[in-house]
């Protein structure tokens, strides 16, 4: 991007009062779902609490947030970590693997059986228009609502551009806390396709409030008629839009 068009980018930015990164965000962002054995959601949470989220920091792994969500038949836990690169990353897992604090809590943990039936984890960049991804505590209490979209083949960029020009910051205007926005790397699956972002609301009734108002806003109609005529269709697949609302863990630095 020239320089000039980037400070225009920031300018408009800035107009808005919304705490964009001055540059894209060059790390590795990592989301991992954990789906807890049968019982044992509560154990996992407390091996975090006591153990793992420490020897992370302990092996340069940065801790952003931990979620479950507030509908969890599956017993999710929902994580997201950050790197200064991939290559780090595996170095830090390395590390921790190894680590006879953390063999030694495993172990102890497991006494009864293993804690986690399955691992899902997505390697992310973040976006050029997300917010700073920083560890957060709100003044109130929030939820948090991750939200996964699939865009229309080829169509990735004219939604990142959406986003990047319009949506986030009418989002902000009603009421919705912008918290990250993120695409898989490049050699992970939905690179193509796939735009991940956080929000953060004051309740879920609230967020039904400020996305009724969102949808009504003549700006967001506007936004929405013309970017979907210069793409010549919808931006995102039909069902593409998927939404999960999270309450953070007790030991999570976001809240």
């Amino acid at each position: 991007m020239k320089k000039i068009a980037w400070f225009t980018i920031l300018t408009v930015m800035a107009s808005t009062g919304i705490a964009f990164a001055a540059e894209k965000d060059p790390r590795c962002f990592e989301m991992r779902t954990y789906y807890a054995a049968p019982g044992k959601l509560d154990d996992l949470n407390a091996r975090f609490r006591n153990h793992t989220f420490k020897l992370f920091e302990k092996h340069g792994i940065v801790n952003i947030g931990y979620w479950m969500p507030m509908d969890n038949p599956e017993s999710k836990l929902i994580y997201i970590l950050a790197y200064p690169s991939k290559e780090a990353r595996d170095q830090s897992w390395k590390g921790f693997m190894a680590d006879p604090d953390w063999q030694a809590a495993q172990k102890a943990s497991e006494v009864n059986g293993r804690l986690v039936s399955k691992v899902e984890a997505r390697f992310l960049s973040a976006t050029d228009y997300s917010p700073a991804v920083k560890a957060s505590v709100g003044a109130e209490s929030r939820v948090f609502e991750m939200r996964t979209y699939t865009a229309t083949p080829g169509k990735l960029d004219n939604l990142n551009a959406r986003f990047r020009d319009h949506t986030v910051a009418l989002f902000k205007k009603h009421g919705m806390i912008n918290f990250g926005y993120w695409t898989p790397m490049k050699d992970q699956k939905g690179a193509d396709d796939t735009l991940i972002y956080i929000l953060a609301h004051k309740s879920k009734d609230a967020a039904a409030a400020s996305f009724k108002a969102f949808g009504a806003d003549p700006g967001w109609v506007t936004a929405r008629k013309a970017s979907e005529e210069g793409a010549g269709g919808s931006l995102t697949a039909q069902g593409g839009v998927k939404s999960v609302f999270m309450v953070p863990t007790d030991y999570s630095p976001t809240k």
